[in-house]
């Protein structure tokens, strides 16, 4: 199990979370998501270890940035 790190910006609310959630669970190999919009945070469990750019690319389709942490 891997799990991986996320500074999201932008994110005000749970709608923020939401969007971002739904657009991560799209990626492939994703088995868990907990996003938190007061602390600017994204973590994302996997079996195996997710290419970042897919992750950030999630983000940015929901309206906003994230950088690995």
């Amino acid at each position: 199990m891997t799990t991986t790190e996320y500074a999201v910006t932008g994110m005000t609310c749970a709608h923020c979370e939401r969007s971002v959630t739904d657009e991560v669970s799209q990626i492939a190999g994703v088995d868990g998501i907990e996003v938190s919009a007061a602390a600017g945070t994204l973590v994302v469990t996997s079996e195996a270890p997710l290419d970042d750019a897919l992750v950030i690319a999630a983000v940015d389709e929901a309206g906003y940035a994230a950088v690995r942490a």
